[in-house]
């Protein structure tokens, strides 16, 4: 075994060639194989080293690839990701990791029981803007969180018939963008104690769900998590309160929209923003009220990466792991349960 991880890439579409192919040729740590191209042959074409593969079977046989990335549509990444790991190699897996917690206790128990790694590609935990949040809750400033809202807005008033959002086997925007506000909400509180969900579609002739609301409730806080395809002018994405003070942050992580322009991380500030994105804390200090901006954290995907590398090679801490990835979907089952039932539902947390 080379001290470079050899890794294929399942699927070669928009998540392979902007979130996958250039950190894995970038990383000196990496050695990208190739990807599965049943048609276009579009990876030969931007990295000339790599091969093309002409199905899934072909890439688990060659014996050179360590690391397989399955980030096919949703609906198919248990078959996919089961398959990868009992032909013995290690997987990372887009969200939504899997279409149940069913399942992605399935995979987490067959990794385990292998020694495999199997991580999950929650790359959001490593956007700016989150870890801005982040590191404010972690600070104390704000005191007790009591509250907390969560939004993942966009403007898309008319259905696509997009393969990853807009089908109904690769669920709506609830596993899409749902999956991304869950994990973070679980990654700063936890796992709440129940949920109340409410989904809608409010797009003529939308096949799934284009608007969500869920409600985490806790103890001692509550927490919602939203989404809508309808936002011409957007909301706070992070709105926290507790009970020294209230901290409000954009959704202005710029690096998807630099990695679709072809570019890539070096050793600069990868995700510099515009001065009007800062967040806002507003707190008490001494009985008096201070209003602030807060410098925004660098966000960079190459560091899910590099916690990949030196989980593989050195044992280091997993950057998302399957039980993370379980975790996240018994919160969404629950949601799901809690919109199909129009009540509130308690998490399942009998496997914990």
């Amino acid at each position: 075994m080379t001290d470079k991880i050899n890794t294929a890439i399942i699927g070669y579409g928009f998540s392979g060639s902007v979130f996958f192919a250039p950190f894995l040729h970038l990383h000196e740590g990496f050695q990208l194989i190739g990807a599965v191209e049943r048609k276009t042959k579009k990876i030969q074409k931007e990295y000339g080293y790599v091969k093309s593969y002409d199905s899934v079977d072909e890439l688990l046989m060659d014996e050179r690839v360590e690391l397989v990335v399955v980030n096919t549509p949703i609906g198919t990444h248990y078959d996919l990701a089961r398959k990868v790991l009992e032909a013995g190699k290690h997987a990372i897996v887009e969200k939504t990791f899997t279409n149940n917690a069913a399942q992605a206790l399935a995979l987490y128990s067959l990794a385990k029981e292998k020694g495999l790694h199997l991580f999950v590609y929650q790359n959001r935990r490593f956007d700016s803007d989150f870890l801005t949040v982040e590191q404010v809750i972690a600070s104390g400033r704000l005191g007790k969180i009591v509250e907390a809202n969560i939004s993942y807005d966009l403007y898309i008033p008319e259905s696509r018939g997009d393969v990853h959002t807009e089908q109904p086997e690769s669920g709506g925007e609830f596993n899409n963008r749902g999956s991304h506000v869950t994990d973070q909400a679980v990654k700063l509180f936890g796992l709440p104690d129940a949920v109340f969900a409410d989904f809608a579609a409010f797009r003529p002739n939308s096949p799934v769900e284009d608007y969500f609301e869920v409600t985490l409730i806790y103890a001692d806080k509550r927490v919602k998590i939203r989404a809508t395809d309808i936002s011409v002018a957007n909301q706070p994405a992070y709105i926290i309160h507790g009970l020294k003070g209230t901290f409000l942050k954009s959704r202005s992580d710029i690096q998807e929209e630099r990695l679709l322009k072809g570019e890539q991380p070096d050793s600069k500030p990868w995700s510099v923003e515009e001065e009007k994105e800062l967040g806002v804390l507003t707190c008490f200090n001494e009985g008096k009220k201070v209003v602030e901006t807060i410098p925004t954290e660098d966000g960079n995907y190459y560091n899910y990466f590099e916690a990949v590398y030196q989980t593989m090679r050195h044992d280091a801490p997993s950057p998302v792991t399957g039980w993370d990835g379980y975790k996240t979907m018994l919160v969404m089952d629950a949601a799901r349960k809690s919109v199909a039932e129009r009540k509130i539902i308690a998490i399942d947390k009998s496997k914990l």
